[in-house]
């Protein structure tokens, strides 16, 4: 199991997948609830490395990770992350009726996608020679 972590100021992307990609957890949840939600999941899901991006507090939270988890943390380069989460929401959930019809940079997501963030830092990892 790997652990995807977008760290952030106000809120934070959690993913976990096993080592073939298939998604176990994901959630959005706001940063002083994430050390208490991945040391459950480490519990849980007894993960061998949590995945990290490499920009917004980062080394803050790395080190913060480091001191609370039993298991290493590598970063990942983060850019572009985010618009690639927004065209993979609309994959995960395709628009019905007359959204359908609008253009996708026009739509508006629901809700924060950090958890799609994660999932594609997973990704990233993965595919590193």
């Amino acid at each position: 199991m790997l652990v995807g972590f977008d760290p952030g100021r106000d809120k934070c992307g959690i993913a976990v997948v096993t080592e073939d990609g298939t998604v176990q957890y994901r959630a959005v949840v706001v940063a002083e609830e994430a050390i208490a939600t991945l040391e459950h999941l480490c519990q849980q899901f007894a993960p061998t490395l949590v995945v990290m991006g490499d920009q917004t507090t980062a080394r803050q939270w790395q080190q913060t990770l480091e001191n609370h988890l039993p298991i290493p943390v590598v970063l990942v380069d983060e850019r572009y992350s985010s618009l690639e989460a927004r065209e993979r929401y609309w994959q995960l959930h395709p628009p019905r009726g007359l959204i359908q019809l609008i253009p996708q940079s026009l739509r508006r997501i629901p809700g924060p996608i950090d958890d799609i963030v994660a999932l594609i830092l997973l990704e990233r990892w993965r595919s590193q020679p």
